[in-house]
């Protein structure tokens, strides 16, 4: 649920806080005291788009934060957690900030994220629908996914084993593709191939080479230098009075000193293990400058295999591991492209039965989605009937996707796409003898606002929102109707969250919290200012809704009545 939600300085608010409950709460008021302004806030802090009009005047920056509380297994923690945010006691604090230059600063449980990564978040948790938004449900490429959500584990069960067998159709027809390429284009690849391979071939080079003839190269570069190195460090040590007499003579005293006082074994077997080190150095020392030569030659070879390396390298790779493993990989191609032929039947027979085992499964997957959009149809009706639209018919038309990936069975044509072989749009029909037209169609305000509830209170359980917001979803409506909204919208947020701005005091008769928003002029500035409002002050709101800006005995009457019905039906 949405826990807590702080705006400051955006447009009329300069700093609340609000705290919301489970069930339904309700936030009323005048015309123009900031209610929608409340969901314009929540709707930038999942990541709606931000302008510098959302921004109050005369500040630097809008700032919104919520606090939302999530099960383990929703959807927006795993979202968070991929973004490499931990997660701790089902927490997740969203943040955005809006400068007065439109630039957006956005974070989740502290840290910053791109606005990307906040709309992913952000519209797992929280369901806006608006009059006149143009929403998800009315999306008819998002009917599809609905669909498969309100059917649930069988068909997504399904939908798994086709995507698999859909992947691996689809990886084996593009192999296919790639053989089937222009003659002259596979002969010109040959021919590179060729090329290529016998360059890289004669050059016969070894693993770790280029490395090698670097470190020889240098030492061959510098042979001057190391000789006089060498032969300092040899002379320093070996002759008369130079490094080994004097250890040797450190040696000699320290047998001495041993003899008489114990204590100084450990110190002349130190001085001992040290002079045989430094004569074994020196021996090698001296090694090392007998066996030293320079070769002029030698340095003019290495050049030359080096700068043939380096020709190889910016052709075929950084090092000379990474030619040889591109020399392997084309030497592959080159005999893929030699047996054509044979590796193209072998694809075909391979796709042929990969396609009928993907049209076999898209056929399941057809089967259940049909027995799905049946109960489907039967449970929106019965919504739309209890919402005073009698006359509704609703249907969800399958029909072939436009685009997707091809293939022809047994003389016949198939298309399949990573969802299946249908693409799915809910139709309506609102009147008798109307016929059934697309959601988006539907032309009245009340009609919309009544087949979006009844849509909204069969599949907010599969939609896995925290919470569910209407924005004057009532709009167009009254009498009875209104009263059947009211009960429609209470029954969705039975065990769930719905906030509901509304005009309607049937709707906010049923509020477990109802909030007054109200416009107030301090000083030169004007405020929105946020009140829950107790059971006595509810009556008084509802009144005021009912009769307008008076309330009068007889509405408050009336008040009382609506909020008696609606705790007789909690």
């Amino acid at each position: 649920m949405l826990e807590e939600l702080s705006i400051k300085n955006v447009a009329l608010i300069d700093e609340l806080t609000l705290s919301f409950e489970q069930g339904m709460t309700v936030l009323t008021g005048e015309t123009g005291a900031g209610k929608s302004i409340i969901i314009d806030a929540i709707g930038l802090l999942i990541g709606g788009r931000g302008s510098v009009d959302f921004v109050r005047h005369g500040t630097d920056r809008a700032e919104i934060e919520g606090l939302f509380y999530v099960h383990d297994t929703h959807q927006a923690k795993a979202k968070t957690e991929e973004a490499g945010i931990a997660v701790e006691e089902g927490m997740l604090v969203l943040r955005r900030e809006v400068t007065h230059k439109g630039k957006s600063v956005c974070r989740v449980n502290g840290k910053l994220v791109t606005l990307a990564i906040l709309r992913e978040i952000g519209q797992s948790l929280i369901d806006i629908h608006g009059q006149h938004e143009h929403q998800e449900l009315l999306q008819r490429e998002r009917h599809l996914s609905f669909l498969d959500q309100f059917a649930g584990e069988e068909v997504e069960e399904s939908k798994a084993e086709y995507q698999q067998l859909f992947k691996a159709f689809k990886q084996t027809k593009a192999k296919m593709k790639q053989l089937k390429e222009n003659d002259q284009e596979q002969a010109h690849r040959l021919d590179l191939i060729d090329y290529q391979l016998k360059e890289i071939t004669e050059a016969n080079l070894q693993p770790g080479e280029d490395e090698e003839l670097e470190q020889e190269r240098y030492k061959l570069s510098n042979s001057e230098k190391l000789y006089e190195a060498l032969h300092g460090a040899y002379n320093s040590l070996y002759g008369e009075g130079k490094g080994l007499d004097w250890a040797s003579l450190a040696l000699n005293h320290s047998e001495e000193a041993g003899a008489i006082d114990q204590d100084v074994k450990e110190a002349e077997e130190s001085i001992r293990s040290s002079y045989y080190m430094l004569e074994e150095a020196t021996y090698t020392l001296r090694d090392q400058i007998e066996s030293l030569e320079f070769d002029p030659d030698r340095l003019h070879v290495i050049e030359a295999r080096l700068n043939e390396i380096q020709h190889l390298k910016r052709k075929y790779g950084e090092s000379v591991s990474e030619i040889l493993e591109y020399a392997a990989s084309i030497e592959e191609e080159y005999d893929s492209l030699m047996n054509r032929d044979e590796r193209l039947q072998a694809y075909e027979e391979e796709l042929e039965q990969l396609a009928r085992d993907v049209k076999a499964e898209a056929d399941t997957l057809s089967d259940l989605r049909k027995q799905a959009a049946k109960r489907l149809t039967e449970q929106i009706v019965a919504g739309l009937q209890s919402l005073y639209m009698e006359n509704a018919s609703l249907k969800v038309e399958f029909k072939p996707p436009e685009r997707g990936e091809t293939y022809a069975l047994d003389g016949q044509e198939h298309t399949f796409t990573e969802t299946g072989q249908e693409k799915v749009e809910f139709l309506i029909s609102t009147n008798a003898g109307e016929p059934l037209k697309p959601l988006a169609k539907v032309a009245s305000g009340g009609e919309i606002s009544r087949i979006m509830l009844a849509l909204k209170s069969v599949l907010s359980d599969f939609q896995d929102k925290v919470a569910l917001i209407f924005d004057e979803v009532d709009t167009g409506v009254s009498g009875r109707v209104a009263q059947a909204i009211a009960e429609k919208i209470q029954f969705v947020a039975r065990g769930s969250q719905v906030l509901c701005i509304s005009h309607l005091p049937q709707v906010a008769a049923r509020a477990d919290q109802h909030l007054l928003i109200k416009k107030e002029e301090i000083g030169s500035r004007v405020l929105t200012d946020v009140s829950l409002l107790s059971r006595e002050d509810q009556a008084k709101e509802v009144a005021r809704m009912i009769s307008g800006t008076e309330v009068t005995a007889a509405s408050l009457e009336n008040a009382k009545d609506l909020l008696q019905q609606a705790s007789g039906n909690d």
